[in-house]
Formats: C-alpha cells, sequence, structure tokens
C-alpha cells in the first residue's frame, strides 16, 4: 500500500486535489481510499488530506501517520505544522517552491524531491495563487504512479465549468513540464 498525505491551507484546494488524484488513480485499475480532513475548516488554516492506493481492496479508512509521499501545495504551510511527522524512509516529498533545493532542508527519510514554482504558474493561469492542478502535474512526474491522461481525465470528470477546466488542464501540464525533481542517495548515520 502507498500512502500520500497532502497539506495545504483552506481554500486552496487539497481536499479537491485528493479527489481528482484518487480519480485519477482508479482509472488506472488501482483501489483508493481517499480520506479527507478538515480540520478547524477556515480559509488559511493548515488541513490535509489523506490518500492510499493499493492493487487490492483497502479496509483502511483513518488518517496517514507514516506517510511514503507529502505533498505540499502551500509554500508556507511547513511553517505551520511538522509536514515531515511520521514520514516513511525512502519518501517523497513535493513541495511549492520557488527555492532551489540548496536551500531547503530536507529531512533525512526523503530520497526523492519535486519542486515546482506553482504560485507563480498560478498566478499566470488563474491570477490567484491556487496551487493544487498545478502540484498534481508535479506528482505524476515525480512519482511516476499516475499518468498525466490519467488526471486530465479526472478532472474533465470534476464539476468545473468549461474555463475553468481550460485552465486546470493547462496547470496540470505546467506542473508537470516545470517540475524538477531531485534524486537524493539514501544518507546513513555515522
Amino acid at each position: 500500500m502507498y500512502e500520500i498525505r497532502i497539506h495545504g491551507r483552506g481554500g486552496q484546494g487539497a481536499v479537491l486535489a485528493g479527489g481528482i488524484l484518487a480519480k485519477a488513480m482508479v482509472h488506472e485499475g488501482n483501489f483508493v481510499v481517499a480520506v479527507p480532513s478538515f480540520g478547524f475548516e477556515r480559509r488559511g488554516a493548515p488541513v490535509a488530506s489523506f490518500l492510499r492506493m493499493d492493487s487490492r481492496e483497502i479496509r483502511q479508512m483513518t488518517n496517514i501517520y507514516r506517510p511514503d509521499c507529502v505533498l505540499c501545495i502551500d509554500p508556507t504551510v511547513g511553517r505551520a505544522i511538522n509536514v515531515f511527522e511520521g514520514m516513511r524512509d525512502n519518501g517523497t516529498w513535493l513541495q511549492t517552491t520557488s527555492k532551489p533545493l540548496a536551500e531547503l532542508q530536507v529531512p533525512d527519510q526523503v530520497t526523492t524531491v519535486g519542486l515546482c514554482d506553482a504560485v507563480t504558474h498560478a498566478l499566470e493561469i488563474f491570477k490567484r495563487p491556487i496551487t493544487n492542478t498545478l502540484m498534481l502535474g508535479a506528482f505524476a512526474k515525480t512519482t511516476g504512479l499516475v499518468s498525466l491522461d490519467s488526471l486530465r481525465a479526472a478532472l474533465e470528470d470534476s464539476d468545473f465549468r468549461d474555463a475553468g477546466l481550460k485552465q486546470n488542464l493547462l496547470a496540470l501540464e505546467r506542473g508537470y513540464n516545470e517540475t524538477v525533481v531531485h534524486k537524493i542517495e539514501k544518507r546513513v548515520a555515522a
């Protein structure tokens, strides 16, 4: 089973991103459970969304405490909470940031990092810093666990109006194309 925790802030679409990603993974023949968590339920407060993916039926419906992947759709949420709490060894971290890898503090358990300046791209596309579909494209490129075609199909099956759909499809492509993936050698304690 592969477990994903999506971090964002209220109003940014972390829960929506989890739902779209779940649809895309199901489209590819996987079993998926998406568990939204709204926390304080106010705009700007840290929120999380959880996904489990497996090749067989999933019965576990709880939040995820030991994720394989942490996806941050907000560049500042890591200052408010520890997004790496409980992360498994050899984990994957996807981050919305304009900073290069050398300026980030990467925990020892992370071996793959996907970085996307999603806020800049979101401002160009949506005129607002809504990064969720950009980061779904980043997820596809960084992990290879879902294809762009399946994400496109999931977006087209969502409740976007025509203009919103076109923008979100563009954001998905841009997120995929503009993400820089870094592989980090497993660091061994001395």
